[in-house]
């Protein structure tokens, strides 16, 4: 069941249409997934002291109603190094219409995989996987299946990835945590299965994963104009 929190969310992003990132990320937080730690600071200051909280270097993302997609309007900066850096990207984000905050969170590396969701007017609930990053489009390498998944399924998914080598290990590189990553798989089944009277797509854009961690790095939840409130 979706907890009062979720809803709370959810209830008050109907105004705007979609999910700030923040609230997405809580969402997916307290559904079980695994998530950067992260924070979203309205001051300079606090931008800083969560900085030298978690250590550089840091990933900033402009927060704002108004910007569904952020990198279209440079309202991302990734490998912040210092202070200096950081200030210069408050400053960048705080004159981006709708400006509401700047998320600040710890930077990972790894393999990126999109995971998503429509909820089909006729079949309900879709899920997909595939090669992400911002290169998702060039690569056109996904894998679909209806909601809710089994594990069978989740593992059908990642083996009809023609990258699935890649996730395996390929040439050398290390492979990804294939477990942490069907894991989350399933997870997200059923999230969406409590929230399809709820939700239009999800994007979870990139997941990152290696060796040890599948982590949604960011995440967008755009809801269905004709649900009840």
């Amino acid at each position: 069941m979706l907890t009062k929190r979720t809803k709370k969310i959810l209830l008050n992003a109907k105004r705007n249409g979609w999910v700030l990132e923040p609230d997405a990320k809580q969402i997916l937080a307290m559904a079980g997934a695994d998530v950067p730690r992260f924070m979203l600071a309205t001051k300079n200051a606090e931008a800083l002291s969560f900085a030298h909280d978690i250590g550089y270097p840091v990933v900033a993302k402009v927060v704002s109603p108004r910007v569904v997609h952020k990198s279209e309007l440079n309202g991302v900066a990734v490998g912040i190094k210092n202070d200096r850096e950081l200030k210069s990207a408050f400053r960048r984000f705080s004159i981006i219409e709708g400006f509401a905050g700047m998320l600040v969170e710890e930077m990972l590396s790894g393999l990126e995989l999109i995971i998503g969701a429509k909820s089909d007017f006729q079949f309900g609930p879709v899920v997909l996987i595939g090669m992400g990053g911002t290169a998702v489009e060039i690569y056109q390498d996904v894998s679909v299946r209806m909601a809710p998944l089994q594990p069978k399924d989740a593992l059908s998914m990642l083996k009809g990835l023609k990258a699935y080598e890649i996730l395996k290990g390929f040439r050398g590189q290390s492979a990804i945590n294939q477990k942490a990553l069907m894991r989350l798989l399933l997870l997200f089944s059923d999230m969406i299965m409590e929230m399809q009277n709820d939700f239009e797509s999800i994007d979870l854009n990139p997941v990152i994963c290696y060796k040890n961690r599948c982590v949604v790095a960011d995440a967008r939840i755009m809801l269905n104009p004709a649900a009840k409130s």
